[in-house]
Protein backbone atom coordinates (compact mmCIF):
# COMPACT_ATOMS: atom_id res chain seq x y z
CA UNK A 1 0.00 0.00 0.00
CA UNK A 2 2.55 2.49 0.92
CA UNK A 3 4.00 1.39 -2.43
CA UNK A 4 1.36 2.71 -4.35
CA UNK A 5 0.21 5.39 -2.46
CA UNK A 6 4.13 7.22 -3.44
CA UNK A 7 3.57 6.45 -7.04
CA UNK A 8 0.23 7.91 -6.61
CA UNK A 9 -1.52 4.98 -7.76
CA UNK A 10 -4.93 3.82 -6.35
CA UNK A 11 -5.48 1.23 -3.32
CA UNK A 12 -8.23 0.05 -1.39
CA UNK A 13 -7.59 -0.41 2.15
CA UNK A 14 -10.30 -2.15 3.18
CA UNK A 15 -9.44 -4.97 0.41
CA UNK A 16 -6.22 -5.11 1.58
CA UNK A 17 -7.80 -6.11 4.91
CA UNK A 18 -10.06 -8.54 3.82
CA UNK A 19 -7.33 -10.01 2.40
CA UNK A 20 -5.13 -10.12 5.68
CA UNK A 21 -8.40 -11.50 7.69
CA UNK A 22 -8.50 -14.24 4.86
CA UNK A 23 -5.01 -15.43 6.00
CA UNK A 24 -4.66 -14.47 9.61
CA UNK A 25 -7.22 -16.84 11.45
CA UNK A 26 -9.23 -14.86 14.52
CA UNK A 27 -7.89 -11.21 13.81
CA UNK A 28 -10.76 -8.69 13.51
CA UNK A 29 -10.50 -6.03 11.11
CA UNK A 30 -10.06 -3.61 13.72
CA UNK A 31 -7.26 -5.44 15.67
CA UNK A 32 -5.84 -5.53 11.64
CA UNK A 33 -6.28 -1.82 11.75
CA UNK A 34 -4.60 -1.19 14.95
CA UNK A 35 -1.80 -3.36 13.78
CA UNK A 36 -1.53 -0.98 10.71
CA UNK A 37 -1.48 2.22 13.18
CA UNK A 38 1.31 0.31 14.87
CA UNK A 39 3.78 -0.07 11.49
CA UNK A 40 2.93 2.99 11.07
CA UNK A 41 4.80 4.56 14.45
CA UNK A 42 7.52 1.91 13.32
CA UNK A 43 7.79 3.47 9.84
CA UNK A 44 7.95 7.56 11.32
CA UNK A 45 11.04 5.25 13.67
CA UNK A 46 12.95 3.99 10.84
CA UNK A 47 12.76 7.42 9.57
CA UNK A 48 10.01 6.54 6.51
CA UNK A 49 6.96 7.61 5.40
CA UNK A 50 4.17 6.32 6.84
CA UNK A 51 0.51 5.05 4.96
CA UNK A 52 -2.19 8.09 5.06
CA UNK A 53 -5.01 6.92 7.07
CA UNK A 54 -2.88 4.55 9.70
CA UNK A 55 -2.48 7.23 12.71
CA UNK A 56 0.44 6.30 14.31
CA UNK A 57 0.37 4.30 18.10
CA UNK A 58 3.77 3.72 19.59
CA UNK A 59 3.31 1.75 21.27
CA UNK A 60 4.60 -1.22 20.01
CA UNK A 61 6.14 -4.41 20.74
CA UNK A 62 9.58 -4.74 19.56
CA UNK A 63 8.81 -8.18 18.02
CA UNK A 64 6.86 -6.09 15.54
CA UNK A 65 10.11 -3.32 14.62
CA UNK A 66 12.39 -6.38 14.53
CA UNK A 67 9.84 -8.02 11.66
CA UNK A 68 9.99 -4.71 9.86
CA UNK A 69 13.38 -3.86 9.64
CA UNK A 70 13.75 -7.35 8.18
CA UNK A 71 11.56 -6.74 5.61
CA UNK A 72 12.88 -3.45 5.03
CA UNK A 73 16.24 -4.79 4.54
CA UNK A 74 15.23 -6.51 0.75
CA UNK A 75 12.99 -3.57 0.23
CA UNK A 76 15.42 -1.72 -2.24
CA UNK A 77 12.84 -1.04 -4.37
CA UNK A 78 10.39 0.75 -1.97
CA UNK A 79 13.58 2.55 -0.55
CA UNK A 80 14.38 3.75 -4.36
CA UNK A 81 10.40 4.94 -4.41
CA UNK A 82 11.35 6.98 -1.27
CA UNK A 83 13.95 8.62 -2.12
CA UNK A 84 12.67 9.83 -5.53
CA UNK A 85 9.65 10.98 -3.37
CA UNK A 86 11.60 13.07 -0.78
CA UNK A 87 14.17 14.32 -3.26
CA UNK A 88 11.98 15.91 -6.12
CA UNK A 89 11.59 19.05 -6.75
CA UNK A 90 8.72 20.95 -5.72
CA UNK A 91 6.13 22.34 -7.74
CA UNK A 92 4.35 26.12 -6.01
CA UNK A 93 0.52 24.77 -4.24
CA UNK A 94 -2.58 26.23 -5.58
CA UNK A 95 -3.46 29.50 -3.73
CA UNK A 96 -5.90 28.08 -1.17
CA UNK A 97 -9.77 28.45 -2.20
CA UNK A 98 -10.68 28.90 1.60
CA UNK A 99 -9.28 29.05 5.22
CA UNK A 100 -11.28 26.25 6.29
CA UNK A 101 -10.27 24.07 3.66
CA UNK A 102 -6.55 24.38 4.53
CA UNK A 103 -6.38 24.97 8.74
CA UNK A 104 -7.15 21.80 10.59
CA UNK A 105 -6.72 21.53 14.20
CA UNK A 106 -3.61 20.18 15.57
CA UNK A 107 -3.38 16.80 15.26
CA UNK A 108 -3.14 14.56 19.26
CA UNK A 109 -0.89 11.47 18.82
CA UNK A 110 -1.23 8.82 21.74
CA UNK A 111 1.33 9.37 25.04
CA UNK A 112 3.77 6.83 25.18
CA UNK A 113 3.74 4.07 27.94
CA UNK A 114 6.53 4.66 30.37
CA UNK A 115 6.81 0.64 30.33
CA UNK A 116 10.41 -0.67 30.29
CA UNK A 117 10.55 -1.65 26.57
CA UNK A 118 10.17 1.80 25.92
CA UNK A 119 12.41 2.64 28.48
CA UNK A 120 15.44 0.88 26.67
CA UNK A 121 17.70 2.62 24.31
CA UNK A 122 16.02 2.51 20.57
CA UNK A 123 18.11 0.09 18.27
CA UNK A 124 19.81 1.60 15.45
CA UNK A 125 17.57 1.53 11.87
CA UNK A 126 18.12 -1.15 9.26
CA UNK A 127 19.05 1.86 7.04
CA UNK A 128 21.42 4.70 7.09
CA UNK A 129 19.33 7.06 5.88
CA UNK A 130 16.57 8.46 7.79
CA UNK A 131 14.60 9.86 4.57
CA UNK A 132 11.92 12.46 6.51
CA UNK A 133 15.25 14.22 7.63
CA UNK A 134 16.68 13.88 4.39
CA UNK A 135 13.22 15.50 2.61
CA UNK A 136 13.25 18.18 5.66
CA UNK A 137 16.84 19.27 3.94
CA UNK A 138 14.94 19.51 0.56
CA UNK A 139 15.30 23.14 -0.24
CA UNK A 140 12.59 23.20 -2.97
CA UNK A 141 10.26 21.91 -1.05
CA UNK A 142 10.75 24.46 1.84
CA UNK A 143 10.37 27.04 -0.23
CA UNK A 144 7.30 26.11 -1.58
CA UNK A 145 5.67 25.80 1.83
CA UNK A 146 6.85 28.85 2.71
CA UNK A 147 5.19 30.11 -0.39
CA UNK A 148 2.34 28.28 0.37
CA UNK A 149 2.62 29.92 3.98
CA UNK A 150 2.42 33.41 2.82
CA UNK A 151 -0.55 32.77 0.70
CA UNK A 152 -2.64 31.70 3.67
CA UNK A 153 -1.11 34.11 5.62
CA UNK A 154 -2.46 36.74 3.29
CA UNK A 155 -5.77 35.38 3.08
CA UNK A 156 -6.47 34.95 6.83
CA UNK A 157 -5.57 38.63 7.59
CA UNK A 158 -7.40 39.94 4.09
CA UNK A 159 -10.45 38.21 5.75
CA UNK A 160 -9.65 39.64 8.94
CA UNK A 161 -10.25 42.75 7.91
CA UNK A 162 -6.51 43.52 8.72
CA UNK A 163 -5.73 44.44 4.40
CA UNK A 164 -3.07 46.86 5.22
CA UNK A 165 -1.32 44.36 7.37
CA UNK A 166 -1.62 41.93 4.96
CA UNK A 167 0.75 43.62 2.65
CA UNK A 168 3.16 44.09 5.04
CA UNK A 169 4.09 40.72 5.42
CA UNK A 170 7.55 39.51 4.87
CA UNK A 171 9.27 36.40 3.65
CA UNK A 172 12.37 37.55 5.68
CA UNK A 173 13.93 33.78 5.04
CA UNK A 174 14.47 35.45 1.43
CA UNK A 175 14.97 38.64 2.21
CA UNK A 176 17.07 38.58 5.26
CA UNK A 177 18.73 34.75 4.91
CA UNK A 178 17.13 31.88 7.29
CA UNK A 179 19.56 32.78 9.96
CA UNK A 180 16.75 34.55 12.34
CA UNK A 181 15.04 31.52 13.39
CA UNK A 182 11.74 31.96 11.53
CA UNK A 183 10.50 32.26 8.05
CA UNK A 184 7.54 34.88 7.64
CA UNK A 185 6.87 38.19 9.29
CA UNK A 186 3.78 38.74 9.81
CA UNK A 187 0.82 39.98 12.62
CA UNK A 188 -2.16 39.97 14.49
CA UNK A 189 -5.39 41.90 13.55
CA UNK A 190 -4.42 43.81 16.14
CA UNK A 191 -0.72 45.26 15.14
CA UNK A 192 1.05 42.30 17.21
CA UNK A 193 4.05 40.64 14.95
CA UNK A 194 3.53 37.05 14.44
CA UNK A 195 6.95 35.09 14.21
CA UNK A 196 6.19 31.82 11.88
CA UNK A 197 8.36 29.08 11.26
CA UNK A 198 7.10 26.63 8.01
CA UNK A 199 7.67 23.05 7.97
CA UNK A 200 6.86 21.31 4.90
CA UNK A 201 6.20 17.08 4.36
CA UNK A 202 4.58 15.24 1.20
CA UNK A 203 3.29 12.94 3.85
CA UNK A 204 0.61 13.10 6.49
CA UNK A 205 0.34 15.13 9.32
CA UNK A 206 1.99 13.25 11.90
CA UNK A 207 5.31 13.33 10.26
CA UNK A 208 7.90 14.69 13.11
CA UNK A 209 9.62 17.74 11.58
CA UNK A 210 13.36 19.29 12.26
CA UNK A 211 14.26 22.08 14.65
CA UNK A 212 17.60 23.96 14.52
CA UNK A 213 18.52 24.97 17.91
CA UNK A 214 18.11 28.92 17.48
CA UNK A 215 14.67 28.08 15.92
CA UNK A 216 14.17 26.10 19.13
CA UNK A 217 15.52 29.40 21.27
CA UNK A 218 13.92 32.25 19.30
CA UNK A 219 10.28 30.15 20.01
CA UNK A 220 11.40 30.47 23.65
CA UNK A 221 12.39 33.86 23.66
CA UNK A 222 8.92 35.33 22.29
CA UNK A 223 6.81 32.47 22.90
CA UNK A 224 3.98 35.12 22.45
CA UNK A 225 4.99 36.03 18.97
CA UNK A 226 6.10 32.39 17.66
CA UNK A 227 4.01 30.25 15.70
CA UNK A 228 4.88 26.89 13.96
CA UNK A 229 2.95 26.49 10.50
CA UNK A 230 2.98 22.62 9.53
CA UNK A 231 2.30 22.09 6.02
CA UNK A 232 1.64 18.09 5.29
CA UNK A 233 0.58 16.29 2.43
CA UNK A 234 2.20 18.91 0.31
CA UNK A 235 2.12 16.31 -2.66
CA UNK A 236 -1.34 15.86 -2.93
CA UNK A 237 -3.12 18.61 -1.24
CA UNK A 238 -1.66 20.74 0.60
CA UNK A 239 -3.29 21.89 4.45
CA UNK A 240 -1.19 22.93 7.78
CA UNK A 241 -1.70 23.51 11.04
CA UNK A 242 -0.91 26.23 13.40
CA UNK A 243 1.18 25.49 16.87
CA UNK A 244 1.77 29.14 18.53
CA UNK A 245 4.22 29.20 21.44
CA UNK A 246 7.95 27.91 22.48
CA UNK A 247 8.85 24.45 20.69
CA UNK A 248 10.62 23.69 24.10
CA UNK A 249 7.83 23.29 25.74
CA UNK A 250 5.40 22.02 22.80
CA UNK A 251 6.89 19.62 21.62
CA UNK A 252 8.70 16.15 22.45
CA UNK A 253 12.31 17.18 21.12
CA UNK A 254 14.97 14.73 20.29
CA UNK A 255 18.62 15.45 20.40
CA UNK A 256 19.59 14.18 17.21
CA UNK A 257 22.91 15.69 16.68
CA UNK A 258 25.65 17.53 19.10
CA UNK A 259 28.31 19.92 18.28
CA UNK A 260 31.65 18.96 18.94
CA UNK A 261 34.80 20.20 19.60
CA UNK A 262 38.11 19.44 21.04
CA UNK A 263 38.22 19.46 24.99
Amino acid sequence: MLDAELRGEPYTKAKHRQQLQGLLDGRSGPAIEFKHANISAVLIDLGRPYIAGYKPRSNYQHLLRTEIESRLANGIELDRIILTAVDAEAAAAAPPLTLDAVIVPVPVREQREATYERLKPKPAPATRINYLEREARNASLGRAGELFALEVEHKRLWEQGARELAERIEHVSATKGDGLGFDILSFDPDGKERLIEVKTTRFGQYTPFFASSNEVSVSADHPDQYALYRVFDFRVAPRLFIVPGSLRDLFDLEPIQFRASVA
